[in-house]
């Protein structure tokens, strides 16, 4: 028996170690991101600045292809900002205060659904939200973040549909103590052999010509479910839409 603790004694302190280096790993990973993002701005903003003074100054002197060599610059070093906010978005979430609670979704979706509604008045939707839909335990405005993100997809992705469909439903999870909220739509969808880059950081399945963005959406869903205790994944075809599976902790 005395074998026996000795062996549950190590086995636990290997585990406490191998947490703790895990929780360093990642405190140092999030200060990396913080780090990066804020040393890179000042540079940045040089950059797109004395562009601009050129364009203003000198750009009634300079000829066509000069002027564009300008405008590339000055569009790259805004596009550069724009990645540089989501890393720093992602690098907060890991580091933003954690409060789980139930949260009712038979509540939380349609209010984000009605402010994504309000932000895109044009858009002709059919919503096809269950009404049983469960109470989860999560981080309330993590979880409004990470539905916004997955919803705000579907719209985006579903922009050229004559008829766009988004249903939210629930499914029983796998071991009991989860349900999968599934989000579910009609539009483009993608190819499932670049499944892999859906969750890396800046991965895109579509050109910036096709749709907007920079491919941090589900990478800031699946951090801020991971925080919750959850997690996120994702099926899809070419032009046979897409579903998206948040698997969320039951209270």
């Amino acid at each position: 028996m005395r074998g026996h603790s000795t062996m549950v004694d190590s086995s636990g302190a290997q585990i406490a170690a191998l947490q703790a280096e895990l929780a360093d790993l990642r405190a140092e990973m999030q200060q990396f991101a913080a780090t990066v993002s804020h040393d890179l701005r000042a540079p940045l903003r040089h950059i797109a600045a004395y562009a601009q003074l050129v364009q203003e100054d000198a750009g009634p002197q300079l000829d066509a292809e000069v002027q564009g060599f300008l405008s590339t610059i000055t569009d790259s070093a805004r596009h550069m900002g724009v990645l540089l906010d989501g890393l720093t978005a992602l690098s907060r979430v890991g580091a933003a205060p954690l409060t789980l609670c139930p949260v009712p979704l038979r509540d939380l979706v349609p209010s984000v659904c009605d402010a994504l509604v309000a932000q895109h008045p044009h858009r002709q939707v059919d919503w096809r939200i269950a009404p049983d839909l469960p109470v989860v335990q999560a981080d309330p405005n993590l979880l409004r973040q990470a539905l916004q993100q997955v919803l705000d997809n579907a719209l985006k992705f579903t922009a050229g549909r004559e008829c766009a469909v988004i249903e939210v439903h629930a499914a029983p999870g796998v071991d009991g103590t989860h349900v999968n909220l599934l989000v579910r739509d009609n539009g483009v969808g993608y190819n499932p052999a670049l499944q892999a880059q859906l969750f890396r950081v800046f991965g895109r399945l579509h050109s910036a010509s096709q749709f907007a963005g920079i491919g941090m959406g589900l990478v800031l869903t699946r951090k801020m479910l991971q925080r919750c205790g959850g997690s996120v994944d994702s099926d899809g075809l070419v032009d046979g839409g897409c579903c998206v599976r948040m698997s969320l902790p039951l209270t």
